[in-house]
């Protein structure tokens, strides 16, 4: 648990803005990659929302989401959005959840699944542990090194991707191998990508925001590059992008935004 209270109680009722929505990235964002809230983070989010409409929109399932912002997390502010929005919550009830497995078939899903085990096996690199496809609801994360490294294997896996282009090699193949199932490949964090039918970026969740609900929809995100998971929100005609470096940088640019 992310922090010593639960958040289970909400931060806000109605903002002084609530027709002004910002929607946060989770992981270097509002947290270092994998980390947990800090609690001035948490008190900072808290005030903000008092400010304007807040929501949070990451790519991992609601137990790692909670993981790193505390329990109850769902619950805490007017929307949260985990898998990117596949599984969506608006104050604090849920809404939808979409899999993957019913969109694809049993079929496609063993054979993406199959092709991957085998790629995977031939990529060398010092170091592999466990945990190399963890299937989600809504989407396949894959990691070449495996969710079950430990931050020192995370943080030098990240170098040696970064020089050898590990994982976005596979994603070329990837997209060769699986061109008729129309699928989207999103690289995100230090160690994986994940793998989800077209559509089903982040984009997915704005599908909650009315459009005559918010005169202005801001996103904050860090992997906002082309490829980056945080990219097609961070586009979209639909919201005022936002790239940040650290929970620090989130906290100073929301501040000049929205706390005058």
């Amino acid at each position: 648990m992310a922090t010593d209270e639960s958040p289970t109680k909400k931060a806000n009722m109605a903002p002084e803005k609530p027709r002004i929505i910002a929607l946060f990235d989770v992981d270097g964002t509002l947290t270092v990659p994998r980390g947990e809230v800090t609690p001035e983070m948490m008190e900072f989010m808290k005030s903000l929302s008092k400010k304007i409409t807040f929501g949070i929109v990451g790519g991992s399932d609601l137990p790692k989401q909670e993981e790193q912002l505390g329990a109850g997390i769902a619950s805490l502010f007017p929307y949260n959005f985990s898998q990117n929005g596949l599984v969506a919550y608006k104050d604090g009830e849920l809404q939808e959840v979409q899999t993957i497995a019913k969109f694809l078939g049993e079929d496609n899903i063993k054979r993406v699944v199959n092709w991957t085990m085998k790629y995977l096996a031939d990529i060398d690199i010092p170091v592999k542990r466990g945990t190399f496809i963890e299937f989600r609801s809504g989407m396949m994360n894959i990691s070449p090194i495996g969710r079950n490294c430990s931050r020192d294997e995370r943080n030098d896996y990240e170098k040696i991707d970064l020089e050898r282009g590990i994982r976005k090699n596979m994603v070329a193949a990837m997209q060769k191998e699986f061109a008729d199932l129309n699928l989207t490949y999103s690289i995100g964090g230090q160690i994986s990508f994940d793998v989800f039918p077209a559509g089903w970026d982040k984009t997915y969740c704005l599908r909650y925001l009315k459009e005559g609900d918010f005169d202005e929809i801001h996103f904050f995100g860090d992997k906002t590059f082309e490829g980056g998971n945080d990219y097609e929100i961070f586009s979209s005609e639909r919201t005022i992008g936002h790239t940040v470096t650290s929970p620090d940088d989130t906290k100073e640019q929301c501040t000049k935004l929205f706390m005058g």
